[in-house]
């Protein structure tokens, strides 16, 4: 590991611990050079699906369009950014375990949407109401009688 600060590639770790759930680890590491400190994060790289969009287009899975949708859902909401990253790691969990080299947008729109109903109701009815495209008032009366169930 480079240092960020001297490019030294002497460096020591002083600390490690897993995070976010175990799918982690935190390192403190000490470049033996200029002794600052800093920290990197490890986790396994797995293969996700590709994306089959709506219009039929095919891309690669961009976990941060997922995790900026789901940050627009719960702006100015009390949910902590651990419960955003463990609800990411979920939904990617869902992905793999699905086995499928391509997965429909969709799929992945409605495992957000329940990862984002078990966390907050009000990101929930935000989220639904952009996915699902909800024309008038009538279509929010729905999601949220859905949701008193």
């Amino acid at each position: 590991m480079h240092c960020p600060f001297c490019s030294a590639t002497d460096t020591k770790v002083i600390d490690s611990r897993l995070v976010a759930d175990g799918h982690q680890v935190r390192r403190r590491r000490e470049c033996m050079e200029c002794h600052e400190r800093f920290t990197t994060f490890e986790g396994a790289e797995l293969v996700m699906p590709r994306v089959i969009k709506q219009d039929g287009t095919r891309q690669p899975f961009d976990e941060e369009k997922l995790r900026g949708g789901m940050l627009r859902a719960v702006e100015k909401r009390p949910v902590s950014m651990d419960e955003i990253e463990q609800a990411l790691s979920k939904i990617k969990s869902l992905l793999r375990a699905t086995g499928e080299r391509e997965v429909k947008s969709e799929m992945i729109g409605n495992f957000m949407m329940e990862q984002l109903m078990a966390m907050d109701k009000v990101a929930y009815i935000r989220f639904a109401s952009v996915y699902r495209a909800f024309e008038d008032v009538s279509q929010f009366g729905e999601a949220i009688a859905k949701l008193q169930k």
